[in-house]
């Protein structure tokens, strides 16, 4: 099998092991994530996760498709991006923390390598230029920051005044 017709799909079953990882077995993200991040983890809520979550699984439906057709390939790019940094936040968040961040095996097992995998099949193949292939690994890569500032921000407007 080539890996024309295995890597446009490889994200969405990378995400899916990811997403067991984090909920089901060995599950325990949303706790873990509220003893690290304290206050800034209001904004994780059981809707945000399911929302993000499901809006991956789309996203991944839809860049397998439109990479299949072998166009546009930047949109797989940017959403492995998205996954290798996820991937990679996860090994920091379990130094930081001294403790595992489920999800961190699929992170690092999977995001990282198929990421690096496609960035080099897809440049190798010519169907994708250095500048749009960087760019779109960078631009993805952008998302854990963009995150952690949203989490910061909407934890601070919903934070409840303490009363003396």
């Amino acid at each position: 099998m080539t890996a024309d017709l295995w890597l446009p799909w490889a994200p969405l079953a990378a995400a899916c092991l990811h997403i067991i990882e984090e909920f089901l077995f060995p599950g325990g993200f949303p706790a873990w994530y509220r003893r690290w991040r304290g206050a800034d983890s209001q904004g994780v809520t059981p809707r945000f996760l399911v929302i993000i979550n499901g809006l991956l699984l789309f996203g991944a439906v839809e860049v397998a498709f439109v990479a299949r057709s072998g166009q546009q390939l930047w949109w797989w790019l940017g959403l492995m991006g998205i996954l290798a940094g996820n991937g990679l936040w996860h090994l920091f968040a379990a130094v930081r923390s001294r403790s595992y961040s489920p999800g961190m095996i699929t992170g690092l097992l999977l995001y990282v390598p198929l990421t690096i995998y496609g960035l080099i099949h897809y440049l190798a193949s010519g169907r994708v230029s250095w500048p749009a292939a960087l760019a779109a690994v960078a631009v993805g890569g952008t998302y854990q920051l963009w995150s952690k500032l949203y989490h910061r921000v909407r934890s601070r407007s919903t934070a409840q005044p303490v009363r003396p």
